[in-house]
């Protein structure tokens, strides 16, 4: 019998193989159009901290909606690694130094602001119908948003994905935050959470 790491391993290498194999140019326009359809449904008040990320590989570029949402009033992160299971989320300021944060992504320098994002974009590998999520394995967001629960803090969790990154189902975990809503070049999609 499969357990559910290994099945996820199996789903995350599939769906991304399918991500990767996007034409480049594709890509860049469908990131430009999901800022646009964001724009109008990811509503903003003045200082508003979102939390964003800076893309890698073949990742969705959500940097046109980062900024668009800067334009509403946002004031926006990025996902900071300290060690190899924590990460914080520093304020992104234009002209402000970012530094190499591993895994081919950048992030603030960490003179910068650690901010307690109200709205995460989350990055994602894989992710199925219901909104549960398959990362990268190493669990980063799923310690960060309980970090934040424990402080009484409920952020709105976006994924941030393709349409071809969706599988049939992602094994169930104990651990693992069901993401409400997903953002793909199909527009957002809300979950129902299950009962």
């Amino acid at each position: 019998m499969t357990s559910a790491k290994d099945l996820k391993k199996h789903l995350r290498k599939e769906a991304l193989a399918r991500r990767d194999a996007l034409d480049e140019f594709w890509r860049v326009e469908i990131a430009l159009e999901m800022a646009e359809t964001a724009r109008d449904q990811i509503a903003v008040e003045p200082g508003q901290i979102i939390s964003g990320f800076w893309p890698m590989r073949s990742e969705v570029d959500v940097r046109p909606l980062m900024f668009a949402l800067r334009e509403k009033g946002a004031r926006l992160c990025l996902p900071a690694i300290l060690d190899k299971s924590t990460i914080v989320f520093r304020e992104l300021v234009r002209g402000a130094p970012m530094v190499e944060m591993g895994f081919g992504t950048v992030g603030p320098h960490e003179e910068a602001a650690v901010l307690d994002p109200s709205v995460m974009l989350v990055p994602l590998a894989a992710f199925d119908a219901r909104g549960h999520r398959i990362g990268y394995g190493a669990g980063y967001y799923d310690r960060a948003i309980g970090k934040l629960a424990d402080k009484g803090l409920t952020p709105r969790l976006i994924g941030i994905a393709f349409d071809c990154q969706e599988v049939a189902q992602v094994p169930d975990e104990n651990h693992d935050v069901i993401i409400p809503e997903i953002l793909t070049e199909s527009g957002l999609r809300r979950f129902t959470p299950e009962l």
